[in-house]
This record gives C-alpha cells, sequence and structure tokens, in this order.
C-alpha cells in the first residue's frame, strides 16, 4: 500500500546512529544521506525517508502515530529493541512481550522512541 514514509528529525546524525543500529536487526542496508540532506532507508521495494522539516521548524512527534515494522521472530524483535535503546532510543510502553489482539491473533511487540520522539513498533504475528 505504502511506497515511503517520511517522519522528522531535528538531529539527523544522531538519527542515523539510531536507525542504522536498529533497522540493522530488521536485515535493513545502513541509510545513506541524500543532497537534500535527507536519511533514507530502501528495503522490499519500500523506503523510508527521515529529514529536518522543509518549513525550518523543529520536528515533532504525532500524538497517536506509531510507524510499524515487520519483524522474522521474536528474537529480532528483541534484538531491534536492545539495538534501538543502545543507539540513543528509549522504550516506550510496556516491555517487549506478547500482546493479545482482535480476532484472536497473538502479536510480539516491542515499542521504542527515535531521538526526535518518534514511536515505532517491531511487530511479529506469532498465531491467528
Amino acid at each position: 500500500m505504502f511506497s515511503h514514509v517520511t517522519i522528522g528529525a531535528n538531529d539527523i546524525a544522531a538519527t542515523k546512529i539510531f536507525y542504522d543500529a536498529a533497522l540493522a536487526t530488521l536485515g535493513v542496508a545502513e541509510g545513506q544521506i541524500d543532497a537534500k540532506g535527507r536519511l533514507i532507508y530502501m528495503h522490499a521495494g519500500g523506503r523510508l525517508l527521515i529529514t529536518n522539516p522543509v518549513n525550518g521548524e523543529a520536528a515533532a512527534s504525532g500524538n497517536g502515530h506509531t510507524l510499524g515494522l515487520l519483524a522474522a521472530s521474536p528474537e529480532v524483535v528483541d534484538a531491534w529493541h536492545a539495538a534501538g535503546l543502545a543507539a540513543g532510543g528509549t522504550t516506550a510502553e510496556d516491555p517487549p512481550g506478547i500482546r493479545q489482539a482482535t480476532e484472536g491473533r497473538v502479536l510480539y511487540l516491542a515499542y521504542l522512541r527515535d531521538p526526535s520522539g518518534n514511536k515505532l513498533c517491531a511487530f511479529h504475528k506469532v498465531s491467528g
């Protein structure tokens, strides 16, 4: 459904350290900074772009916004969470673990906030 997602950041260098470490656990190659100063990750046909806001104002995380990332296993979710914490992220919500979802689905999730406060979720569907 999506070709790309763009989120804002206030410190591209710190953001690159965080995303390079966290996304590497998901098999995503190191991000590249383009001529406009945007940090770009490409994986499985999609792109994640991280940029200083074009209006010159500070980036701010959205209340209620979460960027979900697919993970191959609960162990990968845990590795993503640990790598993100070690690279400047902060934990968000409950610790990594099992969550009961709608329609009988069982999910293994972990949440982090990146250095600019954007909320991320690593997600693995256990059953359902």
